[in-house]
């Protein structure tokens, strides 16, 4: 009731304004508004004794600030990020549409945060004990031959503080990132990452599992040769997906031509599509996190059948509000 209320005053300022603006208030203690009434689901992922299986997205809280409000909502797990080694402002403003007439949302951020250092305080500063998990990416000023290095960079500062860390290999908003999805340059990434994580988890006397997340844009023959590497090489879980550069009925629509990547209802066919793919060739051996499209309950219960172990939300909270995270823990 509250968020309807909100919504048509958020609604007025710019998308990148009005998150700015929710993360503020969160900051602030705006959880405390919306006491979570949310039911027992518990989970066991990838080692891990989830409360619900549904999680924040990256993407809204780029830099660990707002940990104790978002989880306040309810949500079973908090994933924070994408992180770069180094801060960096991201694409120029603007960079974030609405497009409210098809619960959509295109953004170019490009990566903007506050860096690896910024991040590693916000965690540390948390009363949330519950399970967080840390994006990590590459500067854009890193060529792509080089981008392994700065994923060892952010793995070995966020071990001690994940639950879990995520391999951002998808974002449409670096160039050459994507390439990192495929063939030599992916063999060689997860080849490195998962020797860095032995040896880290030994260290730590604890295990870290190391998920990657993939564009919702690869067609059958690349998610069965991408599920092939990540059995190859022990990854502990597969994100499907991220936003995507097509433009599934929006591109006549005001805003629907922006570069960047396309999420909410109209990514969900896709991003479904893609999961289903990947739960085909995984065939059980790795577990998924499905994102993408989810704006009801019945938007998650779609996704539990077509493979996912546990699911995330982003753009649906701006269209819906905090009321989405209980609507689809009951859902699952």
């Amino acid at each position: 009731m509250l968020y309807d209320l909100a919504k048509p005053l958020l609604f007025t300022l710019s998308g990148e304004q009005a998150h700015d603006m929710t993360l503020a208030m969160l900051r602030r203690g705006l959880g405390r508004l919306y006491p979570a009434c949310v039911p027992d689901r518990p989970c066991q992922v990838m080692g891990l004794s989830f409360p619900n299986p549904v999680g924040l997205a990256a993407g809204l809280d780029k830099n660990g600030d707002c940990i104790d409000g978002l989880a306040s909502l309810g949500f079973g797990f908090i994933e924070v990020g994408t992180v770069t080694p180094k801060p960096q402002p991201g694409n120029p403003k603007p960079r974030m549409f609405r497009l409210p007439a098809a619960n959509a949302l295109i953004n170019r951020m490009g990566f903007n945060n506050l860096g690896l250092d910024y991040l590693m305080q916000a965690v540390a500063r948390r009363r949330f004990d519950g399970i967080l998990g840390i994006n990590i990416g590459k500067n854009v000023f890193t060529p792509v031959e080089q981008a392994v290095d700065d994923y060892l960079i952010c793995l070995d500062r966020v071990h001690a503080e994940a639950s879990y860390v995520v391999v951002n290999v998808s974002s449409p908003n670096t160039p050459g990132l994507r390439s990192l999805q495929h063939g030599d340059a992916l063999e060689r990434l997860l080849g490195t990452l998962r020797e860095r994580q032995t040896l880290l988890d030994q260290q730590a006397g604890r295990r870290v599992p190391l998920v990657i997340k993939i564009a919702p844009d690869n067609d059958s023959d690349g998610l069965a040769a991408m599920a092939e590497a990540f059995v190859r090489h022990g990854m502990d879980g597969v994100t499907v997906g991220n936003t995507t550069v097509s433009r599934p009925g929006v591109e006549a629509l005001r805003h629907g031509g922006e570069q960047g990547g396309l999420s909410g209802a109209p990514l969900k066919p896709l991003a479904d599509t893609a999961l289903a793919g990947m739960a085909r060739a995984l065939d059980g051996r790795i577990p998924l996190i499905g994102v993408g499209g989810i704006l009801s309950g019945s938007d998650v219960a779609d996704k539990k059948r077509l493979g996912a172990d546990l699911v995330q939300l982003y753009t649906g909270l701006i269209y819906r509000g905090p009321g989405l995270v209980a609507e689809a823990v009951k859902a699952w």
